[in-house]
């Protein structure tokens, strides 16, 4: 298993934790399908009231997808297989709160996991960046997500700049892209106060709540999104020339963090 869930049957929290942490806990395909499950298990289990979402260890809260990952594809450029379109609890139809604790290195396919998260509490040691354009890449459901979280001229600056710079959690928390921060030990401590806050509330008003404010901005997320497969398709370089760009990122100059 590539993901650690904790239930806490008296507070109504679980703790799902990406457990990866030998590979940044990158998201291979086991893990999608497994975070795909458990957010559709947490429907059904009433118990589970709110939950804290994290990754393993303090160097990395989540990489994206794994680039060791085969994921084959149609030949058509009107079709794109994107392995991380469901691992988020929206796009599985949860709408229990779910707390985002982010450690370390946020980045790429992260935000797919964090675009859907109710609100986010960082390391004040915590990074984010998305690497696309450095690679050749498209950023478009990742640009997306973070439009919808972040001022629009930050998100622009983050999703263009690549790997040449990083967001710091004191600059992410300025924008209001994060709520809180904490010291690396007291991370896990403050969302889960958060997380259990909200489950002792009476789990109706909060999932209504949840659902009311998405129903503000998913209109406009699902159009752009909608565009997404096509963008991707057009504006990607060929895998073998990715791969080449890739391999050369230790060659790199340090990235400017701000």
């Amino acid at each position: 298993m590539t993901l650690r869930v904790e239930r806490d049957g008296a507070s109504g929290v679980a703790v799902v934790t990406l457990d990866r942490e030998h590979r940044h806990n990158a998201i291979d395909l086991a893990t999608a399908a497994e975070l795909t499950s458990v957010w559709r298990g947490f429907r059904y289990d009433d118990a589970v009231r709110a939950v804290v979402l994290t990754g393993a260890g303090r160097a990395a809260f989540c990489t994206g997808i794994d680039r060791a990952t085969a994921v084959p594809q149609p030949g058509s450029p009107y079709s794109v297989d994107d392995p991380l379109a469901a691992i988020g609890p929206k796009a599985a139809g949860l709408w229990k709160p779910v707390v985002a604790a982010v450690n370390g290195m946020a980045c790429g396919g992260a935000f797919y996991l964090l675009g859907e998260a109710e609100f986010l509490i960082a390391s004040d040691t915590a990074t984010f960046f998305d690497p696309h354009t450095s690679y050749g890449m498209v950023s478009a459901y990742e640009a997306v997500y973070m439009a919808q979280r972040m001022p629009f001229g930050e998100a622009a600056r983050m999703s263009l700049m690549g790997t040449a710079e990083r967001l710091s959690a004191r600059r992410a928390y300025e924008i209001g892209l994060v709520s809180e921060l904490a010291a690396p030990a007291e991370l896990a401590g403050a969302a889960l106060r958060a997380a259990r806050t909200l489950a002792g509330f009476p789990t109706e008003a909060v999932q209504g709540t949840v659902r009311a404010l998405w129903s503000a901005k998913q209109a406009a997320l699902q159009q752009a999104l909608a565009q997404a497969p096509a963008l991707i398709a057009l504006g990607n370089l060929p895998p073998d020339r990715q791969a080449a760009l890739f391999s050369g990122r230790r060659t790199t100059p340090e990235p400017r963090v701000r």
